[in-house]
């Protein structure tokens, strides 16, 4: 396989690089590099200057923002913003709704939406997952009853990640109780300040509030808010889902975390013929991911992920969790100081890598959970 850059993409390479370490403020890289909790202010700022420059979502059909370009340099795109600490764009905004509106919604909801959507005007959250309805998400129960010319909306979504910023929510919700389980769901987008929606935030185990709960009791929402047919909500989840698990196999962010081990851990730990054959593996596998990542995306077509998406994703995501167990260990005893202060003599690498692995501890559940993508895997790829 020729790995070696064209002249012209070589180019393109550059330009990405100057750009995303020139453009956005360095405070909100050097949060990022420091593997810090962005503020919504950060991430806002952050987006609206990719957008500003056309960078924000360029994999959008060109006449919504996107750029038309050939896989290989949406992958440049994508791993020169990590490289350079740059936020990606909200994934919910960029990667799951807004292609879903751009392919299936009507040519009101793509004119209201998605010029919002891309400049993160509106933030949007995800309302797929349910107590009861996780790596099962068919088994949903939340419904959405038609009553004139509004669906009343009741039940409850949980796992919302940053749910406590959201304007929007996108839904997936029971418009048929007596169809089969995925032939009975409808995708709804849902003003999150309409009465009746309440968010209630849940505290996770590295302290943070990043998730939240969110219910709905008699939430009257336009039909006009229905996107794409009545009951085909599944084929559309499908859509977002494949688009998310490529988007969480983010090989830049975890081959920049490993580099900055390497320099964390100094010459004597390098020194250790374990630790240095640990770090080479985790290289080697990191490489062999971002080929398969550019098979992915040079062979999703006609809003069809290519099944190696699973993969991408569950391989993604044991690494991200891989180099985020070796910097606790490199960190030692010092691992134990994530609650000290920006006082302490205990280096911020080193306070910041137990909350950070635990925080990666979700990485296998969302977007599907990894058992679930084996099962995929082994349906679609090996036909078990």
């Amino acid at each position: 396989m020729q790995l070696e850059l064209s002249t012209e993409d070589a180019a393109f390479r550059a330009e990405m690089r100057e750009f995303f370490t020139t453009a956005v403020p360095k405070e909100i890289r050097d949060t990022v590099a420091e593997r810090g909790e962005l503020s919504k202010d950060q991430i806002v700022t952050s987006q609206r200057i990719l957008n500003s420059h056309g960078l924000a979502v360029p994999h959008w059909p060109a006449e919504w923002g996107g750029r038309d370009w050939t896989p290989l340099r949406r992958h440049i795109w994508h791993e020169e913003m990590q490289r350079a600490c740059v936020p990606l764009p909200l994934a919910f905004n960029a990667s799951m709704v807004g292609p879903v509106i751009a392919a299936f919604g009507t040519e009101e909801q793509k004119q209201r939406f998605l010029p919002a959507t891309a400049n993160l005007d509106i933030w949007w959250s995800q309302g797929f997952s349910e107590p009861d309805a996780g790596s099962d998400l068919a088994s949903l129960r939340t419904t959405a009853v038609r009553d004139g010319d509004d669906f009343v909306v009741n039940g409850q979504k949980t796992w919302t990640t940053l749910g406590q910023y959201g304007d929007w929510i996108f839904m997936l919700v029971r418009t048929d109780p007596e169809a089969k389980k995925q032939r009975g769901i409808s995708f709804l987008l849902i003003d999150m300040t309409s009465p009746g929606v309440e968010v209630r935030p849940i505290e996770l185990i590295d302290g943070g509030h990043e998730v939240n709960e969110v219910w709905f009791t008699d939430v009257r929402v336009p039909a006009e808010n229905l996107v794409g047919e009545l009951n085909h909500g599944w084929d559309y989840a499908k859509f977002l889902l494949g688009n998310e698990r490529v988007g969480v196999a983010p090989v830049g962010a975890t081959k920049r975390v490993l580099a900055q081990a390497k320099e964390w851990a100094g010459a004597e730990q390098l020194a250790d013929p374990l630790v240095a054959a640990r770090i080479a593996e985790l290289e080697n596998e990191l490489l062999a991911l971002e080929l398969t990542a550019l098979r992915v995306v040079a062979n999703s077509a006609d809003g069809k992920p290519h099944p190696a998406s699973s993969v991408l994703k569950l391989k993604g995501t044991e690494l991200q969790q891989a180099v985020s167990e070796l910097v606790v260990d490199l960190a030692g005893p010092a691992a134990l100081a994530s609650g000290a202060g920006d006082d302490s003599t205990v280096p911020q690498w080193a306070r910041r890598a137990t909350p950070a692995y635990l925080n990666l501890r979700k990485a296998s559940i969302y977007g599907g959970s990894n058992e679930i993508q084996r099962q995929i895997i082994a349906k679609t790829i090996l036909g078990l």
